[in-house]
């Protein structure tokens, strides 16, 4: 299953299900679990732990070196961590960690990553997330579960993007945006709810009406922050949802896209 002409270091671990394509190199300190398929020409370098499933296309960069001039190979803790089922498209590049970011860059699973994405040292992608053509992430950012990428989307490192959130084509984001919420624009700005993301995971009509009351309490009322958490608060007990918006917006360091 590992063509004749690539190149895999004995130290790397290697599933025996693994299909590993020409011209392919994978390092040492490298461990890739059962069913993956690397195809032609990428670079492989540990630590990297690459779980079951994933399909990795050709020329794409994977636990190479973080992109940081205060990082030294030889004193830090650096490594990449990718979970099952992930679909890694041609020419992306996926860095590992940083002593700053604890030492590791993370992708979960069930991933769409399409063509020319980088994502950065010590981000942290969650599951079920489609980033499209040519997103760029900067380092330290977070995107929890279900959130979708618009093609040529950046964000800006160390931002967060809540569970669902929804960016437009071309979006540059520079603040955190909460769960559910649709952005667009350089730079960003919020424009609706994700409705259809919600239908998609099978939320019903009162979970989405409670969400579009939050996205009206921070969005269309004209309340600073402070007095629009104190608005999200009174529906916290009532709904996860609301819950989940009321603590991400409370936690925000860099402030949310308004």
């Amino acid at each position: 299953m590992i063509s004749e002409f690539a190149s895999v270091d004995p130290e790397a671990s290697i599933a025996s299900s693994v299909e590993i394509g020409p011209w392919t190199l994978v390092g040492p300190g490298v461990v890739i679990g059962e069913g993956t398929k690397i195809q032609s020409h990428c670079n492989i370098k540990g630590p990297t732990v690459i779980g079951s499933n994933n399909t990795i296309h050709s020329f794409c960069s994977v636990g190479d070196d973080p992109q940081d001039k205060k990082f030294s190979e030889n004193c830090q803790e650096s490594r990449l961590e990718i979970g099952d089922g992930n679909t890694i498209r041609e020419y992306c590049s996926i860095n590992r960690g940083t002593a700053l970011g604890g030492g590791v860059t993370k992708v979960g699973s069930d991933n769409w990553i399409m063509s020319y994405c980088h994502i950065a040292h010590d981000c942290f992608i969650g599951s079920h997330c489609i980033l499209a053509n040519n997103s760029t992430l900067g380092g330290h950012v977070q995107i929890n579960d279900y959130v979708v990428l618009g093609g040529f989307t950046g964000v800006h490192q160390f931002c967060r993007l809540g569970e669902s959130s929804f960016s437009a084509i071309s979006t540059i984001i520079v603040k955190d945006v909460p769960p559910f919420v649709m952005v667009s624009g350089n730079t960003a700005r919020a424009r609706s709810i994700n409705k259809v993301g919600m239908r998609r995971r099978g939320f019903d009509q009162e979970t989405i009406e409670c969400v579009k009351n939050c996205y009206r309490i921070m969005y269309r009322r004209s309340l600073t922050t402070n007095s629009a958490l104190k608005e999200l608060e009174k529906g916290v007990a009532t709904n996860p949802a609301v819950a989940k918006i009321h603590r991400f917006v409370l936690e925000s360091a860099r402030g949310i896209v308004r």
